[in-house]
């Protein structure tokens, strides 16, 4: 029997998860799926992040350690409403093996259709992470050619577009820090500093020499 966890979502107080649930512990039934666990986010927007989203950030921990089959949710805006968070969480299912259904799309990984899907979210996931590796790879170029220096803690580009790919997925700063082995002051710094000059080059703007400290 497949074991799937219910992830309900919406987004003020004075909305319910009560039809969310009935739908999906009704589909549940039919297709002989067992509910081991009902994760739930109620007030909360969808475009907050995971660290923002205590009901997404305890499915996604559960997700890591293998304990259920299929996440099954009405909606693919209930998880995300970022399409960055979105795809970070979707490529999270995929690479541990769990399954997803969403019952307004019709998605339902266990048939071959809805199989083909997810894998095909997974090549767009990976493909959004590389954009930012690019874009991270460019920005520190660039700031190298005109002088910028980027702090006396200096951590290699590896290092840096692995910060802003955890922070992609959904990752808090202090999280990044754990994996990575690094200070989170490191983690804000760059984050901050690859932002800043991904709105210089949106706008085309030549970036300030920084006087060194």
């Amino acid at each position: 029997m497949k074991r799937v966890a219910i992830y309900l979502r919406v987004s003020t107080d004075k909305q319910t998860t009560d039809n969310q649930r009935r739908e999906l512990e009704a589909v549940a039934e039919r297709s002989g799926w067992k509910v081991v666990k009902v994760y739930e986010d109620a007030g909360i927007s969808g475009a907050k992040g995971r660290d923002k989203r205590p009901g997404l950030d305890a499915m996604m921990k559960a997700v890591n350690a293998k304990e259920f089959d299929m996440v099954a949710s009405w909606s693919v805006d209930r998880l995300g409403r970022s399409l960055t968070d979105l795809l970070g969480i979707l490529q999270s299912l995929h690479e541990k093996g769990v399954g997803l259904f969403l019952h307004q799309q019709g998605l339902d990984t266990s048939t071959t259709a809805g199989k083909a899907m997810f894998q095909m979210l997974g090549v767009f996931a990976e493909f959004e992470r590389g954009i930012i590796r690019e874009r991270v790879n460019a920005g520190l170029a660039r700031a190298r050619a005109n002088g910028v220096k980027l702090g006396r803690r200096r951590v290699k580009p590896s290092v840096e577009a692995q910060i802003v790919e955890l922070r992609a997925r959904g990752d808090g700063i202090l999280k990044i820090g754990r994996k990575l082995g690094i200070g989170t002051s490191v983690v804000q710094r760059v984050f901050k500093q690859v932002r800043w000059q991904s709105k210089s080059n949106a706008g085309g703007t030549k970036m300030p020499k920084r006087t060194s400290q």
